[in-house]
């Protein structure tokens, strides 16, 4: 195993890693600035006012999404057994 191996390894681990978490962290990065433009605009100064949006946004997220995130880590994971043998070489 090369080096250029080891970094396109490490660069798809990255891309997947950015892929299947995006959905999750764009609902709640949504959900906390709408909640904060709430909060600026009633003058509502509550810390926890947030945690239960985003909570239940997440948990949205991870149901409607949940199957493709699992197959896109599975897809990975193939892909890094398959070329395993290529790599000991």
């Amino acid at each position: 195993m090369n080096d250029s191996q080891v970094i396109a390894i490490a660069g798809e681990a990255l891309w997947t890693a950015l892929l299947v978490s995006a959905p999750i962290l764009i609902v709640s990065l949504v959900i906390g600035v709408v909640v904060s433009i709430f909060q600026a605009m009633t003058q509502v100064n509550e810390a926890t006012l947030t945690f239960v949006p985003k909570l239940l946004g997440v948990f949205a997220v991870s149901a409607i999404m949940g199957p493709w995130m699992i197959g896109t880590m599975v897809q990975y994971t193939h892909r890094i057994f398959a070329t395993l043998p290529q790599a000991v070489r």
